[in-house]
């Protein structure tokens, strides 16, 4: 199987994940912070290496500003709603996901003001816009570092730098970004970063974390036992048990940390620079295509691995079936859980787009079959000849 949904799931993952969450559930399976015997400090050691890794990945100094949640969803709903109250206004972007796009939706109805700035499937986020956009009520700016849907990089690092001269805090999702592309909280101005850990951290589904600045404490919005202060019936003052209630997914946490360590050990620059590679390829080799719309900026080392396209006389669900069926091309069609992105691209009422999402155990190999595949659809008679 070629599989190409990185942006759903990365698959496959490193060896040294499936060992460690084996390794976790047979030797670390006690339940961390909760009990003094072996297994529940073998636990909880676990669980604080998977913290200092995701500190260095993005450049922290105090891994304790790193909560483990279920996912990136998990994350930016803590973020949004633990950061947000009645009458602030927050700027989000036209190409967001719905985990960020749907709390929104409810923050509004709980009278927070929500602006969507239009933005560039090509270019991303226009700074002059965004200035715009500011009001005086003005809390936060919530924004994906990659579209999900295009690869378009948002300027977060400029965004950074408005937000702090303007006294705004800074919320970036980073579900297509974190183990794929550098990121830098201090040198980017980031109070809250979300990310998954299923994606291109390589690790298990369920996993994922919030960074929180150091100082800047949210509303919980789930509350239980900790392991910590079991005499108070509030939560603890203080993070990460704060935000972290419950007995903790240790086996994908181990995951988490082996993954992590794996990109670190292979470099973000090196696997950032591969999947640009593989993208360009891909791109160069598409646009030759008669009847393929391809969605996003062009080829070149300013995108991410994802690619979107669309066919002028081809359902992209049904292109999707024959890859997966007559190819084993694994890829995703449809809107992607991004309604405001495909609107901006006006692919909404058409049903989406074909989204072939690359990750770092992709070769050259798997881009020209997947090429070749598409051209072979996209042909005339082609759709035919294949389904016979």
């Amino acid at each position: 199987m070629i599989y190409l949904d990185n942006a759903a799931t990365s698959w496959p993952k490193p060896e040294s994940v499936y060992s460690a969450v084996t390794k976790a559930m047979r030797e670390a399976s006690g339940n961390p912070g909760r009990s003094g015997h072996k297994l529940s400090l073998a636990a909880h050691r676990t669980i604080e290496e998977a913290r200092l890794l995701a500190a260095q990945l993005f450049n922290l100094s105090n891994p304790e500003t790193i909560v483990f949640t279920l996912n990136a969803t998990d994350s930016l709903n803590l973020a949004l709603k633990g950061c947000l109250e009645p009458g602030d206004h927050v700027i989000t972007s036209s190409m967001e996901h719905n985990s960020v796009a749907r709390p929104l939706e409810e923050l509004q109805a709980r009278g927070i003001e929500v602006t969507k700035v239009e933005t560039s499937p090509v270019d991303g986020i226009n700074m002059e816009t965004l200035k715009a956009a500011i009001k005086s009520n003005t809390k936060l700016v919530a924004i994906t570092h990659v579209s999900n849907v295009t690869g378009t990089v948002n300027p977060i690092a400029e965004i950074g730098v408005l937000c702090r001269e303007r006294k705004l805090r800074l919320l970036i999702d980073a579900a297509q970004s974190a183990g794929t592309i550098p990121i830098d909280v201090n040198k980017c101005n980031i109070d809250l970063l979300a990310f998954p850990g299923h994606k291109g951290l390589l690790a298990p589904q369920g996993t994922g974390g919030l960074y929180i600045r150091d100082g800047l404490s949210l509303k919980t919005i789930r509350e239980g036992g900790t392991g910590s202060r079991s005499e108070l019936l509030t939560q603890p003052p203080t993070g990460p048990e704060r935000y972290e209630s419950g007995t903790p997914n240790t086996p994908g946490i181990a995951g988490l940390a082996a993954g992590i360590r794996y990109i670190l050990e292979a470099g973000v620059e090196t696997i950032q620079h591969r999947e640009a590679q593989l993208a360009s390829r891909l791109i160069t080799g598409l646009q030759r295509i008669p009847g393929l719309t391809i969605h996003g900026p062009p080829a070149g080392p300013t995108r991410s691995g994802v690619v979107s396209v669309t066919f002028a006389d081809m359902d992209v669900v049904e292109a999707a079936l024959i890859l997966d069926n007559a190819f084993n091309i694994s890829v995703r069609s449809g809107l992607h859980c991004a309604p405001d992105a495909h609107n901006t691209l006006g692919t909404l009422a058409s049903g989406g787009t074909l989204r072939i999402s690359i990750g770092c155990f992709n070769s050259e190999q798997d881009i020209d079959k997947c090429i070749e595949a598409i051209n072979s659809l996209a042909a005339e008679g082609g759709l035919k000849e294949v389904l016979s």
